[in-house]
């Protein structure tokens, strides 16, 4: 575990440099070994070829002149030394040989020096004993031979090629052979470092940009076209994420200039007030009215608090013990018998339709959303129109239609059309679910905070549902809330 190469620690192009390192190594140490291995079997093979000529120069030989001569054992020993002579191969490779009988004995020797170079133990017939025709090295005064060992009747030659000039080959080319590679490697390895490093010269445009963000600089992008292919989801990525953040924090900082406004002006109300009826002396009723002119405002600033919580409250989703089974149909019913005496001064009418299911949901959460919405409904609907509440369901809205397949789960969705006293643009209904936004700031038949629809949309994305507000021929208001059926 000590040993572990630290990622928290080793630059990522220099974990790329050594890895690229390890593998060149080993690629070259397996291309020295397959050709040091290769030259030496070449040179085995011809070595081979070579004594197997000779032995079978040497075996001709030995017959023709058994074939040429009847003469006694000696005189025949004195013809097979004249054999020595009789194949070219034998000078052209400074062949060695050396011819006994079966007992040990030397007859003869070519060149006749070589005999003298044998070691005082050397014993032929133990060598033949030991290899039987077979090939094999042996060292004789400090020179390294491949050598064969060939029986004629009573006779046992040896015939020996040097090999020390293949030894310093191969020395030599090994040498050569480790420069060659070692100077490959090193360019491999330079060549390798500069492509890695090249290849991630474009991360430092995104560390530059990441360095320079600042409030003032949230519009850095990065220009995906001059990354590489390999980096251009990177780039989108991170301007993916400064689109995200420079909207999230201009709808905070926003959000903060409202927060300050708003509280601005009834704490500015509390102040004054207080501070005119503290300049003199009072009747006791002007105390009263007061008094309720400041309890009015503290209510305003009260109700400004909770809708504020309750934003930051559904902003971070539900939990599971906040999900149960929610009654619609009970819940639209008691809502809708409630608004309709407030509704009665202007003529405003409900009409409820459709098969109200049970969802999953916080019902006190729930409450709040339909409450806000049918609120806002009676805001802006006509005099002496129809507020109709409908239900139906199905699969989903606006492109989610495979992610509740996907999910096997269905929807209800719930719709409040009200038509409008005055004709109302897409976009200025767009606005409404932006927080403080009034759409009427003259009127004084709705006092609020202007954080109804902000509260709508925050509860129905903490239930995993959706909010829509649709213009419909510029007089009728129609929103659109979908929830997941139980």
């Amino acid at each position: 575990m000590k040993h572990r190469l630290d990622n928290r620690r080793l630059p990522l192009l220099w974990r790329t440099v050594f890895l690229l390192t390890v593998f060149v190594i080993i690629s070259q140490v397996i291309i020295y070994a397959w050709v040091q291995r290769s030259v030496s079997g070449h040179f085995e093979q011809m070595d081979s070829e070579i004594l197997t000529h000779a032995a079978f120069n040497l075996r001709r030989s030995i017959n023709n002149v058994d074939a040429q001569t009847k003469s006694a054992a000696a005189s025949k020993s004195q013809s097979l030394t004249s054999t020595n002579h009789l194949h070219s191969s034998q000078r052209d490779y400074d062949l060695k040989t050396v011819i006994a009988n079966k007992n040990g004995a030397l007859l003869s020797s070519d060149p006749t020096s070589f005999a003298n170079d044998l070691p005082s133990d050397f014993s032929l017939p133990q060598l033949w004993q030991v290899y039987r025709d077979q090939q094999f090295t042996v060292e004789i005064k400090n020179r390294n031979y491949r050598a064969i060992i060939i029986e004629h009747q009573e006779l046992l030659a040896l015939i020996a090629l040097p090999i020390d000039v293949h030894h310093h080959y191969l020395i030599h080319f090994n040498r050569q052979l480790s420069m060659i590679l070692f100077a490959i490697t090193l360019l491999l390895v330079s060549v390798a470092a500069f492509s890695v490093y090249w290849g991630f010269a474009p991360l430092a445009t995104i560390v530059q940009k990441m360095k320079r963000i600042n409030p003032e600089r949230l519009d850095e992008r990065i220009t995906v076209s001059d990354m590489p292919l390999e980096l251009r989801s990177l780039a989108q990525s991170y301007n993916s994420m400064m689109v995200k953040l420079e909207s999230n924090f201009e709808s905070l900082s926003r959000f903060s200039d409202n927060i300050a406004h708003e509280l601005r002006t009834p704490i500015a109300t509390l102040s004054t007030q207080t501070q005119v009826m503290l300049n003199k002396p009072r009747d006791g009723n002007e105390y009263i009215e007061q008094l309720h002119h400041q309890h009015d405002t503290l209510e305003q600033l009260s109700a400004m608090i909770n809708n504020m919580l309750l934003l930051a409250k559904t902003q971070k989703g539900l939990s599971d013990t906040q999900i149960g089974n929610v009654n619609t149909e009970r819940l639209i019913t008691k809502l809708v018998d409630y608004y309709e005496m407030l509704a009665e001064d202007r003529e405003i009418t409900f009409e409820k339709s459709g098969e109200f299911v049970t969802v999953l949901g916080d019902e006190g959460l729930l409450q709040r959303l339909f409450a806000n919405l049918l609120s806002n409904a009676i805001y802006y609907a006509a005099s002496a129109s129809t507020i109709t509440v409908s239900a139906t369901t199905g699969i989903g809205l606006d492109g989610s239609k495979e992610e509740a397949l996907a999910a096997k789960q269905r929807l209800l969705k719930i719709v409040l059309t009200n038509r409008l006293d005055k004709p109302l643009e897409q976009s200025e209904a767009e606005k409404l679910f932006e927080r403080f936004y009034r759409h009427d700031k003259t009127s004084s038949q709705h006092l609020g905070t202007g954080l109804g629809l902000s509260i709508v949309r925050a509860i129905a994305h903490a239930h995993k549902g959706k909010v829509n507000i649709a213009i419909k021929d510029e007089y009728y208001f129609e929103v659109t809330v979908e929830l997941l059926m139980a």
